[in-house]
Order: structure tokens, then C-alpha cells, then sequence
């Protein structure tokens, strides 16, 4: 047995952490999950029934707040571990957890799906041992943070890991198009041009029934429903008739689900969506002026893509040979 370590540090990485930590458990390892406070994280894992550890905090009011947070993360990190280190850690692009597993000694596999987040990437990748990526993303690309001998490319995409094993939780009603719009990570530190997806929504509600599903403030909208608590996003767009966003983990949840998914062009170098697209997933990558046109043009147009998911590797398969190969090292 090994104990593993996987740290989360948005909703997005509470899934993959469940889908990884359901996988090792079965070949005998022990799992230590933790995260942080965010608006997504302790309520997605409470939904999966999955208990994660909160240690510290989110805070991107500023640079100076990052950098504090982050201090405070590792240093609880290392009480944590006070009476025994994990043997392998895991995360997907978690700046502390790579920075404290480094200084222990203890092997990185690190996931990436954003070659865009250049901050995270630099203070991450270089100290890691082996890096999941999809095939979608040039190993070129990533080669000025790390080594091509590290890199380990999949046939697929990270959500693949957990929209193949989903179960609907909650099901959706609606006598109009329901159609879910998601709010642009503002915040993030690669986000240097945004876009206000509060005005497109509304916009959007000419042709049916708006969910918003904003990122910090969950203040009502007239005209748009805004979640106020937790809500399950695979399961919401896998009974929407559309899905709107700029490209992240919520667009390939929808596509890989059959829903039509729309680009708004907000970020350069989208490998992951196109490849998806090109494997012939409902993914439409559109400039901000024509959003509402493709709208018309996709709404409801549900797609059969049963056979195309089946097509594509489980990311999670990789991971869970490589713990067996450090965990099968360390014991010689």
C-alpha cells in the first residue's frame, strides 16, 4: 500500500481528485485528499460524498493576498505531514503542493490542460516528476517548463475522467430551451482579456430559459437564474439545450455529453476544445459578435456522441500505472 496525496484547489479538481482517489483505493493505496476554501470546492465534494481536508484559503483580491495564502497553505501542509510524508503527490497545476512535496522529496504527477496559465505553470511543472497531457497540446509547447522525457501524452481530455463514470444527480425541467451560461474566470492571473457574459445572457434569454452560473458574486440578475448555492454543473449541461462560455471545463463537460457548446473567442491556443471538435464534438468557437447567430443556428441540436466518448482514454488509467510503478520502485 501507498499513501498518496492529492491536492484540489478549485471544483474542477475536486472531480478529478474523487475520479483518481476511486481508482487508487481499489488497488489497495490510501488517499489523502485536501483543498481549499472556494466558492466550488466544499460543496462539489460534499455532493460527491468524498472528504477532502480545507487547508486555507482563496484569495485573489491581490497579488500580495496570493502570495500570503500560498505561504500559509504550505506551512500547514508541512504540520500535516508532521508524523509521515505521502509517498507520491498529485494535483492538477497546485503551486503548493508541488513547492512542499519538492522540498520533501516526494515524486510530482502533475495534470495540465492549460498551457495559457504560463504563472502556474512555471511554479509548478519544473518540479514535477511526470506531466498528464493531452495529445491535443504540443509537447513543444510545454517544453519550456519541463522535459520531453517527462511528458505523457493521452488520447483524450481530462474530463473524460469523470463525465464517463457520471450519474445524473439531478434532473432539469423546463417548458422552454434551457440554456447555461458560464462566467468568465476574471480573476485568474492568465485572464488579460475578458468579456462580460452578463450582457450575452441576457441577450440569450430571447431564445429560452438563461441559467447563469457566476464565479464569485451570486447576486440576482433580472431576467437570468443565478444559482445562489451549489449546483451540479455535469449534470445541468447534460439536460441543456445549449451551453455559452469562453472554453474551460464546463464547455467540455457539455460537449462530451452531446450538448452544443459555444466558444466566445476570449483565449488564444484552445488545443484541448479544438481537438475535441475536430474528433467531431459539438464545440463551436465563435468571435463575441456573432454568439447570438450561432446561437440560433445550434439551440437544442442535441448530438449522439456515446461512441465518440467511448473512443477516447481515461487520463485516470495513466495516473494510476504510474502510482504502481513508483509505489512497485519504492518497494525494492
Amino acid at each position: 500500500m501507498t499513501r498518496v496525496w492529492y491536492d484540489a484547489c478549485t471544483g474542477k479538481h475536486v472531480r478529478y481528485g474523487t475520479a483518481i482517489a476511486e481508482r487508487l483505493r481499489q488497488q489497495g493505496h490510501e488517499v489523502t485528499l485536501t483543498t481549499r476554501k472556494h466558492p466550488d470546492t466544499l460543496p462539489l465534494a460534499e455532493a460527491l460524498n468524498e472528504k477532502f481536508i480545507t487547508v486555507g484559503a482563496y484569495s485573489p483580491k491581490s497579488l500580495l493576498t496570493r502570495v500570503e495564502e500560498g505561504a500559509r497553505r504550505q506551512l500547514k501542509f508541512c504540520k500535516l505531514f508532521e508524523k509521515g510524508t505521502p509517498r507520491i503527490a498529485i494535483s492538477h497545476g497546485s503551486v503548493d503542493q508541488c513547492r512542499v512535496a519538492f522540498g520533501l522529496g516526494i515524486p510530482v504527477i502533475s495534470t495540465i490542460d492549460s498551457p495559457h496559465a504560463d504563472a502556474v505553470n512555471r511554479l509548478t511543472l519544473p518540479l514535477s516528476n511526470y506531466v498528464i497531457v493531452s495529445k491535443a497540446i504540443p509537447k513543444e509547447v510545454l517544453q519550456i517548463y519541463v522535459s520531453e522525457d517527462k511528458i505523457i501524452s493521452f488520447e483524450g481530455v481530462d474530463e473524460v475522467a469523470w463525465v464517463k463514470v457520471s450519474k445524473t444527480r439531478v434532473h432539469y425541467d423546463s417548458d422552454e430551451p434551457l440554456i447555461v451560461v458560464r462566467q468568465l474566470e476574471e480573476k485568474a492571473v492568465y485572464t488579460k482579456k475578458t468579456i462580460d457574459m452578463a450582457i450575452l445572457a441576457r441577450k440569450l434569454t430571447s431564445l429560452g430559459k438563461v441559467v447563469f452560473l457566476s464565479r464569485y458574486q451570486r447576486k440576482s440578475v433580472k431576467n437570468l437564474i443565478v444559482p445562489r448555492g451549489f449546483i451540479d454543473s455535469v449534470s445541468l449541461v447534460a439536460h441543456a439545450d445549449l451551453f455559452v462560455g469562453v472554453g474551460g471545463t464546463i464547455t467540455r463537460e457539455a460537449a462530451l455529453q452531446g450538448t452544443p457548446a459555444i466558444i466566445v473567442d476570449v483565449f488564444r491556443n484552445q488545443y484541448v476544445n479544438e481537438f475535441l471538435a475536430r474528433k467531431g464534438f459539438p464545440i463551436f468557437r465563435v468571435e463575441p459578435s456573432k454568439a447570438m447567430k450561432v446561437a440560433k443556428k445550434t439551440l437544442g441540436r442535441k448530438y449522439d456522441v456515446k461512441h465518440l466518448l467511448a473512443e477516447l482514454e481515461n487520463p485516470v488509467n495513466i495516473i494510476a500505472d504510474i502510482v504502481e510503478k513508483v509505489a512497485n520502485k519504492a518497494a525494492k
